[in-house]
C-alpha cells in the first residue's frame, strides 16, 4: 500500500497531513489523485466513510495557485449545511501551511453576513445549491471565475429536489472548467447529468456499489413494535459498555422526537436528536455534544446521514429500516471508519420484510439474525403511527342553512313575479286604443 509521500504533494500539504496523523491514502484518494491532477473530469463512486472529501481536496489544493482575484476558483457544492461546515473545516485543516481563504455558505442564516464574507475575497467556496444561487443573483459572486467544480453527494442532492438548482448552476458556470462528481450510487439522474455537462469523465470506484465495508459487523433482531424496540435499545445500552458513541437512525422526524423523549427520560443529558426541523444552532450543538462524548447517543434521520462526519462512531442502530436499500449502506458507513471496527444493528418489524430483502440483495449478503433476550419486555401497546388506519369515503351532503336562507318558500323578486299567460288580440287592441276595435271588420253573413 502506498503512502502520501509517494503522491505528488507539496510540503505544505505533507506537513498538514502529518499534523493530522495521516500517512496512508484510502483507495479512493489514491485512485483519484493523478486523474484530477491531469485536469480530466471524473465521477467518483465511493461509500460514505471512504475519504471522499480528501480525495478531491488534496489534488485541487495541490493545483491551486495564489491569485489576487477576490472571486473563488474552486467551488464545492454539497446538499446540507452540516456538510458545508465539515468540508470547509477539511479545507482549513489541509491549508494550515498555505495562504488559502475558504468560506462556507448555506441557507437558514443571514445572507447579508455571508455576502460580506464573500465580497472580502476567497479562494475556495463551499455551498448548498440554493444559497449559492442567491449569492450569484445578488451579484456578490461571479461564477465565471470558477475553474474547478466539485459536486459531492450528488445522488442525495437529487433526492432532495436540487435538480433544478443544479441545472441553473451549470448554465451560469464557464464552459472551460474541470468537473468532479462524487456519489455513493450512480442513478439514472446522475447519469443524465454526466452525459449532458461532463466531458468524457473518468469513472473511479473505490468499492462496488452496495458492498458493505468489511470492518463492519452486521446483526439484526426481529421486533414486533415501536415500544419493544425502545425496550431492546435501552437493554443494549445498559449491557454493552462499548456502545459509547451510538448513532440511531429513525424513519421520520416525528418518530425521532418520540424516541428522543423516551430515551431522555432514562438517560438525561446523554442523548440528542437532530433532523431538518431543528434550528441550526440546535443541530450544530447536538453534533458537537456527540463528537466530544457529552451525548452517548444521537438520534438522526436519513437526511443527516450524508452530512455527518463523526470519527469513532462505535455503533449504528437502524431503529427503523430505510425504504431505499442504498440508504442502509450510507447509514452503516457512519461506523467502522478509518479502518476501525464498527457494528451495525437493525430492528426489523413485520412490515420491513421487503426492504430487508432488497438491502440483502444489493449487498449480496444475508444479515445474521439474533434471538431477542428471553426476559425482554415485549409490549402489546402500539403508538399512533402503528395503529391501522381506516379510510372511509365522506358521503355527507352539505345542506343549506335554512335559517339563513329563509326556508324553502320565500318572497319572489319583482323580476320573477311575472306570469306567462296568453293574451287575446282583441284584448291587446282594447288595451292599446282604450276601446274595442271593430271598424272594418267583416260581418259574417247570417244564414237564411
Amino acid at each position: 500500500m502506498s503512502t502520501f509521500d509517494e503522491l505528488n504533494l507539496n510540503n505544505p500539504l505533507r506537513n498538514a497531513l502529518q499534523d493530522l496523523g495521516l500517512s496512508t491514502p484510502t483507495p479512493i484518494q489514491e485512485k483519484a489523485f493523478s486523474v484530477i491532477m491531469s485536469g480530466r473530469d471524473i465521477v467518483g463512486i465511493a461509500q460514505t466513510g471512504t475519504g471522499k472529501t480528501f480525495a478531491y481536496l488534496l489534488p485541487l489544493l495541490r493545483l491551486w495557485k495564489y491569485s489576487k482575484d477576490r472571486f473563488p476558483k474552486i467551488l464545492v457544492v454539497v446538499p446540507t449545511r452540516e456538510l458545508v461546515v465539515q468540508v470547509a473545516e477539511a479545507v482549513e485543516q489541509l491549508t494550515t501551511y498555505m495562504n488559502v481563504e475558504v468560506v462556507g455558505v448555506y441557507g437558514g442564516t443571514n445572507i447579508n453576513t455571508q455576502i460580506k464574507l464573500v465580497e472580502q475575497g476567497l479562494d475556495v467556496l463551499v455551498a448548498t445549491p440554493g444559497r449559492l444561487l442567491d449569492l450569484i443573483y445578488k451579484g456578490a459572486l461571479k461564477p465565471k471565475k470558477i475553474k474547478k467544480l466539485v459536486i459531492d453527494e450528488v445522488d442525495e442532492m437529487l433526492n432532495l429536489g436540487f435538480r433544478h438548482q443544479l441545472l441553473n448552476l451549470f448554465d451560469l458556470l464557464p464552459d472551460k472548467r474541470q468537473n468532479l462528481l462524487f456519489s455513493a450510487t450512480l442513478t439514472e439522474e446522475v447519469e443524465d447529468l454526466l452525459d449532458t455537462f461532463f466531458n468524457f469523465p473518468k469513472r473511479i470506484e473505490a468499492a462496488p456499489v452496495g458492498t458493505p465495508l468489511d470492518n463492519i459487523s452486521q446483526t439484526a433482531y426481529h421486533v414486533p413494535n415501536f415500544n419493544t424496540k425502545v425496550n431492546l435499545l435501552q437493554r443494549l445500552l445498559e449491557e454493552n459498555e462499548d456502545m459509547n458513541k451510538v448513532l440511531v437512525f429513525s424513519a421520520t422526524k416525528k418518530l425521532s422526537d418520540v424516541l428522543f423523549e423516551r430515551l431522555a427520560e432514562k438517560y438525561p443529558e446523554r442523548v440528542g436528536v437532530i433532523h431538518s426541523n431543528k434550528a441550526q444552532n440546535n443541530r450544530f450543538n447536538s453534533v458537537k455534544s456527540f463528537k466530544d462524548g457529552t451525548y452517548r447517543s444521537l438520534i438522526a434521520t436519513d437526511l443527516i446521514a450524508r452530512g455527518l462526519d463523526i470519527a469513532e462512531v462505535s455503533h449504528v442502530i437502524n431503529f427503523d429500516i430505510p425504504e431505499e436499500p442504498e440508504s442502509y449502506i450510507h447509514r452503516i458507513g457512519r461506523t467502522g471508519r478509518a479502518d476501525a471496527e464498527g457494528v451495525a444493528i437493525s430492528f426489523i418489524t413485520e412490515k420491513d420484510g421487503g426492504s430487508i430483502e432488497a438491502i440483502q440483495a444489493l449487498m449480496n449478503y444475508e444479515i445474521p439474525v439474533q434471538e431477542l433476550p428471553e426476559d425482554l419486555e415485549i409490549s402489546d401497546e402500539l403508538i399512533e403511527a402503528e395503529k391501522p388506519q381506516i379510510f372511509m369515503k365522506n358521503l355527507a351532503i352539505n345542506l343549506p342553512d335554512i335559517e339563513k336562507s329563509g326556508g324553502a318558500f320565500h318572497e319572489k323578486t319583482e323580476k320573477n313575479k311575472k306570469v306567462n299567460k296568453k293574451v287575446r288580440y282583441a284584448d291587446k287592441m282594447k288595451l292599446k286604443y282604450k276601446k274595442p276595435k271593430t271598424r272594418g271588420q267583416k260581418q259574417k253573413k247570417r244564414k237564411k
